[in-house]
C-alpha cells in the first residue's frame, strides 16, 4: 500500500484503463432511460456525470486546460454543451478519454492532474450506485484507487489518518499529513465507506468508526 509521497506517474493511467474495461461494457448494455436517474452529485443525472467525465478527460488529451477549467462553472458548461448529444457520442468520448488521458497525465512533470483520475473513478461509482450496481465505490480497481487516494490526501492537506480496512482480510492504509502535536486519526470500516468519506459522498446505511478527525476535514474535493 502506498504510504509515501513518491509519485508513480503511470498509476492514473492504470486506474483509468482498468476502469474503462470494467465500466464501458456496463454502460453500453444499460437501457438509455436509466441514464436519467439521479446520482449522488447534486443536480446531476448519470448521463450528466458521464458527460462531465468524458469532457474533463478529453480536455486533458487535447491540452485544453485554461485557467479555471475544472471549477464548477466550467464543469457545468461542459455538461450543458453536451445536452443535445446522442448517448452513444457521450459514451464514445468517455471511452476515448479513459484510454488516452493516462499517458498525457504520466508525461507531466507535476502531479496536478493525478487527482482527476481518482475523481473519474469516484464518478464511475456514482453512476454504478445510481444504476443499483454492487460495489459502487469498491470493486476490482480498488487496489489502484487506494494508493492514488493516499497521495491525493497528502496533496490536499488532509490530517493524518490510519485506516484499518476489513475486506475479508485486514489492510492498513496511511493517508494525509502528520501534524505536530496531533496524533493520527483512526478509521475502522470497509474501503467503500472510506472512499465515500474522502469524496464527500452520502454515508447513509454505512457503519464505521472514525476518531481524531471529522468527515469534513478529510474531504479531498471541495
Amino acid at each position: 500500500m502506498c504510504t509515501d509521497d513518491k509519485r508513480d506517474p503511470w498509476l492514473p493511467d492504470r486506474l483509468l484503463r482498468t476502469e474503462r474495461d470494467l465500466l464501458m461494457p456496463l454502460l453500453r448494455r444499460t437501457p438509455e432511460e436509466a441514464y436519467e436517474l439521479r446520482t449522488a452529485c447534486p443536480g446531476w443525472t448519470a448521463r450528466q456525470v458521464l458527460a462531465h467525465c468524458g469532457a474533463a478527460l478529453v480536455r486533458i488529451v487535447e491540452d485544453r486546460l485554461e485557467e479555471g477549467v475544472f471549477l464548477p462553472e466550467a464543469n457545468a458548461g461542459d455538461v450543458a454543451e453536451r445536452e443535445d448529444w446522442p448517448l452513444g457520442r457521450i459514451l464514445d468520448e468517455l471511452e476515448r478519454g479513459l484510454t488516452e488521458a493516462g499517458p498525457v497525465i504520466a508525461a507531466r512533470e507535476d502531479d496536478r492532474l493525478d487527482a482527476v483520475a481518482l475523481g473519474e473513478w469516484v464518478h464511475a461509482g456514482d453512476v454504478r450506485e445510481a444504476f443499483g450496481e454492487p460495489d459502487a465505490y469498491c470493486g476490482a480497481a480498488l487496489d489502484l484507487a487506494l494508493p492514488l487516494l493516499s497521495v491525493t490526501s497528502r496533496k490536499r492537506e488532509t490530517p493524518a489518518l490510519v485506516g484499518v480496512l476489513k475486506e475479508g482480510t485486514t489492510t492498513r492504509v496511511s493517508l494525509g499529513n502528520e501534524t505536530a502535536g496531533r496524533p493520527p486519526a483512526t478509521y475502522k470500516g470497509d474501503a467503500a465507506t472510506l472512499i465515500r468519506i474522502y469524496a464527500g459522498r452520502p454515508l447513509v446505511r454505512t457503519r464505521y468508526e472514525l476518531t481524531g478527525a471529522t468527515e469534513q476535514e478529510l474531504l479531498i474535493y471541495r
